[in-house]
């Protein structure tokens, strides 16, 4: 299911090309004289609905402080403001100023059931407040604060951003929140039947806090799940405090990067879940933290979710990077999630699934070469080498261990870091082991480690520029020693190989 508006008939017989500049239209709850086609603010209208139906695509309408609980249209749904045309609807001076109203509706005391904002795709909403939208059809989607004309395939062309979206309920999906991208937005207080906060949505650098998925929808596998989030992909966001009445208190399906999901709770799988309706369907998560949620069957996560580079418990079985160790918040108890300045998530996430130039605070998002793990980027680390690693083996974490060579065996802490070997014993070093002829050309081995892949380079000529051509790459390590035959080695000429550590 999905928004969508009513398919009218007939054959549209004719194209044109026009360029128009974008007109401004403008929007005063208190105008004393509306007048269409609103172009200036003594003849603004008193309702956003007016001015988007007077406007045409590409046009900005901009909104000025006020409470605005009156207008709208139906599509799919009672809508306060029903965007069906690409144009951009912005406040003056953001969410904490400018508030847009829907209903929550009862049948019994026939009060309506109004949605807070329908956007068509291309449209954009910028700086408002949307709080008290209701859906209660079980036909249609949900999104009681803002619902995006979304179809597959992903990801939905409607954007939302610097918006507050609380107080809104949905019967089916998404009570914040579905089909729509969220950019910079806080999302609380939501109820749906599956996912709170949001569905089928992208978050940037979001906050989710007291969202629930309340299972009380029509009968579907995934009612209950989902109290932050469903079915979203999420970047440099904050779950916290969600909860859901089956699984995934948190959230439920996705794809998380850079995300602290922390005190959430649900029967099963508190901070994350994956589902099966009827194909399994996965929790990716990569830089994120996942602890101290709560849940009967598994607290932070319930078997299924792939973790890489993660700080969670208990350890999960598959994925690499991942480790056990408590995060270290500044102050957990008082919603403070930063990382104090001996977090083991510091420097200890993988940069290439760093999800922009910058953290949940706007921050820049890698500052000691190597991206932190969570929402939140620690803005003065000492060190380039993961705190984690260097806490494992007993080394400091104020940077004078760095580039040392603890063990004495020619490889220093940084190299040995990013080889994945031990920097405390001699023995453990990445080294080539032997260079063999054999029938089928020269057979190369080297130590490794089953965590990391490697690419193996040949020179003939060291003199020459280059000196080194590839032979292999993503070469998975082995236990101990890996092996590679050079089938290209034939006849009889000098022979100079290196092997490189991919991460």
């Amino acid at each position: 299911m999905r928004c969508s508006w009513p398919q009218l008939g007939g054959s549209i017989l004719l194209s044109l090309t026009l360029s128009v500049q974008a007109a401004v239209l403008y929007v005063d709850v208190n105008s004393a004289a509306p007048a269409p086609p609103y172009t200036n603010w003594s003849t603004a209208a008193t309702n956003i609905q007016d001015a988007v139906d007077a406007a045409d695509p590409g046009d900005l309408v901009l909104v000025t402080n006020g409470l605005y609980q009156t207008g709208g249209a139906v599509i799919d749904e009672s809508n306060r403001v029903a965007v069906t045309k690409p144009l951009t609807i912005q406040s003056v001076n953001g969410p904490a100023a400018t508030t847009i109203m829907g209903s929550r509706g009862n049948i019994r005391l026939d009060i309506p059931y109004v949605r807070c904002v329908f956007l068509t795709n291309g449209a954009a909403l910028a700086g408002f407040t949307l709080t008290n939208g209701s859906v209660f059809s079980e036909s249609a989607e949900g999104g009681g604060g803002v619902c995006g004309a979304y179809s597959y395939p992903f990801p939905p062309t409607a954007l939302v951003s610097n918006c507050v979206l609380t107080g809104n309920s949905a019967t089916t999906e998404g009570g914040g929140a579905y089909g729509v991208a969220l950019n910079n937005c806080i999302l609380t207080g939501n109820t749906a039947s599956t996912g709170g906060g949001a569905s089928t949505c992208i978050l940037n650098n979001c906050m989710m806090s007291g969202n629930t998925a309340n299972g009380e929808g029509p009968i579907s596998p995934a009612d209950g799940y989902g109290g932050g989030a469903y079915l979203c992909n999420m970047n440099n966001c904050l779950i916290t405090g969600n909860s859901a009445s089956v699984a995934g208190g948190g959230v439920c399906i996705g794809t998380l990067n850079n995300c602290t999901i922390v005190s959430n709770t649900a029967p099963a799988g508190g901070g994350v879940c994956p589902v099966s309706m009827p194909a399994p369907q996965a929790v990716a998560l990569t830089n994120c933290i996942v602890f101290d949620n709560s849940a009967t069957n598994g607290p932070n996560y319930r078997a299924g979710p792939v973790f890489s580079y993660c700080c969670t418990t208990p350890l999960p079985s598959g994925g690499i990077g991942n480790f056990t160790n408590a995060p270290l918040f500044v102050n957990e108890a008082g919603g403070d999630f930063h990382l104090q300045t001996n977090s083991p998530c510091i420097n200890a996430g993988n940069n290439a699934y760093a999800p922009g130039p910058t953290d949940l605070d706007g921050n820049p998002r890698i500052v000691g070469g190597t991206v932190d793990m969570g929402a939140y980027e620690f803005q003065f680390p000492t060190s380039v080498i993961s705190y984690q690693w260097l806490q494992y083996y007993g080394l400091p974490t104020d940077g004078s261990a760095d580039y040392a060579d603890t063990d004495g065996d020619g490889m220093n802490n940084w190299q040995e870091w990013i080889a994945g070997t031990n920097p405390t014993n001699a023995a453990s070093a990445l080294r080539m082991l032997s260079a063999t002829g054999t029938g089928s050309g020269v057979m190369v081995s080297w130590t490794s480690v089953t965590n990391r892949s490697y690419s193996l380079e040949r020179a003939t000529n060291l003199g020459a520029s280059p000196a080194f051509f590839l032979l292999g790459s993503n070469i998975a390590g082995l236990a101990g020693a890996t092996t590679f035959t050079d089938t290209n080695a034939v006849g009889a000429a000098p022979r100079f190989y290196r092997v490189l550590v991919e991460q």
